[in-house]
């Protein structure tokens, strides 16, 4: 595969990528680069883990991209997510993997690492003191966001580190492109300006989109961009406002038939943003299936379109609805089969399910 090919499949995973000119120097010098994206194992995996992350694998692979899963135990338990019971916490990433399966991730093609594996080596420890010793408390603060709470939901001593052991996790896989979401950008940023003191290689950064709740783009009193997109995306720790991998037909139909879908709206507008991020990644076309009395069926050849269509009020919120919900069942079907048939799978997700939601 060309250069050329490889840069645009890589670009577009990203909604950031710091920088192009790093990727393509990088993609220049070696064949297969290592990428990977950590995850804190807890609760149920809502769409954006499932279909979003299955997507973004499948697109570095092919681009011979070799991609590494980072089961987060240890810092699950930091973020006191399933009461900080680590038991639970592993119960999790086993359930995590079965859902990567279920989504069609080869698991022989991807490495799977455990943060608790990695965390009984003094090289580890050692050059997390040294990252410490060269960011600031209040940059290590600042960078708690990536937790997903904003700095006055800190509950420990504990979560300080949180900001430079993940930032110390890019040196010790040896990864060279960091593929995470916007919600990550704080970590990887500092890792790319500790490299040099290091003396270790700059990552590349590749953030991709985060899928917004139901509710529509959040509003935050804080005006920290960080804190905006917390308030803003999806999370699986509020069920009220997610779409889950284990959804049924008319549970998906529900939730997004009460969703925030202003007439005319793109900016925000939760539907749109799954049409865009998810449904089009997928399929070339979608198919508006309405009565001939509201104009009969509309073919919508790209997400450009949708959005002029809609723009123009020529779409119905209801008709686009009804659209995102049949197209979005039909992509996390095979998730929920893999689910009912496949028994380990089936009695993780029945203990997880059980597991109380912490935040």
């Amino acid at each position: 595969m060309d250069l050329e090919t490889r840069m645009e499949l890589i670009s577009s995973v990203g909604e950031e990528i710091l920088t192009q000119e790093e990727l393509k120097q990088l993609l220049e010098t070696n064949d297969h680069p290592v990428a990977y994206d950590g995850f804190e194992p807890s609760g149920i995996a809502h769409l954006p883990f499932g279909i979003l992350r299955a997507a973004n694998i499948s697109t570095l692979l092919k681009a011979g991209v070799k991609f590494k899963l980072f089961l987060a135990d240890y810092f699950a338990l930091i973020n006191n997510k399933m009461g900080g019971d680590l038991e639970k916490i592993k119960t999790a990433g086993k359930y995590f993997i079965e859902v990567w399966k279920a989504c069609g991730v080869d698991t022989d093609k991807v490495e799977i690492v455990w943060a608790s594996e990695i965390m009984d080596n003094l090289e580890y420890w050692d050059r997390v003191i040294r990252i410490g010793r060269e960011v600031t408390l209040n940059r290590s603060m600042r960078a708690t966001s990536i937790m997903g709470r904003t700095q006055g939901e800190l509950q420990s001593t504990a979560q300080l580190f949180y900001p430079i052991m993940q930032t110390n996790d890019i040196f010790h896989l040896k990864v060279d492109i960091c593929q995470m979401g916007m919600d990550q950008r704080r970590a990887n940023i500092l890792g790319r300006e500790v490299a040099p003191k290091l003396g270790s290689k700059k990552p590349v950064a590749i953030h991709h989109h985060m899928i917004i709740s139901l509710q529509g783009a959040g509003v935050s009193s804080s005006n920290d961009p960080e804190e905006i997109m917390l308030s803003s995306k999806m999370s699986k720790s509020k069920p009220e406002t997610c779409l889950y991998m284990h959804d049924s037909e008319e549970d998906l139909k529900r939730k997004i038939g009460k969703a925030y879908c202003p007439e005319r709206v793109i900016e925000g507008n939760p539907i749109i943003d799954y049409c865009e991020h998810l449904i089009f990644k997928k399929y070339d076309t979608m198919m508006i299936e309405r009565p001939a009395k509201f104009g009969g069926n509309l073919e919508i050849q790209s997400i450009a379109e949708l959005k002029k269509v809609y723009d123009e009020g020529k779409l119905h919120p209801m008709d686009l609805k009804n659209a995102t919900s049949k197209y979005l069942n039909e992509m996390i079907a095979p998730a929920r089969e893999h689910f009912e048939k496949d028994k380990k799978a089936k009695e993780l997700y029945e203990t997880v399910k059980q597991y109380a939601i912490t935040r």
